[in-house]
């Protein structure tokens, strides 16, 4: 299976492409986009939605995973992530993937083992399960982490893990 992670910002998409499944993964591709302070919104939503179909054109991916909405106690944060979750969908549903979603301590359970997990803790876990020469930036590992997850979704026995994931 060949999967692409997409831990969604307006600012700062971390992106993986992961292939394999839960006992051998392997990345082929992942980074961040990062955007300037001083472009509109507008241009940045338009910049996800054309880096995530150009990601899925080069790589074919079988599914996307992405993370789900998590609490926020700004209202202006909440709808900036949203919007670019909005963009990343609208890219993958318009090329005919699967999406699938994962609350964030459902993601950190299933790498690190722990729900409360900090970021450092799930990019070290991403250096080590994938074998990485690197520990990756913060939003590469969280989208690295959502593709790992992803791909352990798809093994029997961790799917009690994924109780709460959803198609959308």
């Amino acid at each position: 299976m060949r999967v692409i992670g997409i831990d969604p910002a307006i600012r700062n998409t971390g992106y993986a492409v992961l292939e394999g499944d839960f006992r051998t993964p392997r990345a082929l591709d992942y980074g961040t986009l990062s955007l300037p302070q001083r472009m509109p919104q507008s241009e940045c939503l338009l910049a996800i939605h054309e880096h995530v179909c150009s990601l899925i054109e080069t790589w074919q991916p079988d599914e996307l995973a992405i993370e789900g909405i998590i609490y926020v106690q700004s209202h202006r944060t909440a709808i900036s992530m949203g919007s670019a979750r909005c963009a990343t969908v609208l890219a993958a549903a318009r090329h005919g993937l699967k999406i699938m979603e994962y609350p964030p301590t459902c993601i950190k359970l299933a790498t690190v083992g722990r729900g409360s997990a900090g970021k450092q803790q799930v990019a070290f876990m991403m250096r080590a399960l994938l074998q990485l020469s690197e520990t990756p930036a913060p939003d590469a590992a969280d989208a690295l982490a959502i593709g790992y997850s992803h791909l352990a979704a798809t093994d029997p026995l961790r799917a009690h893990v994924f109780r709460d994931r959803k198609y959308i």
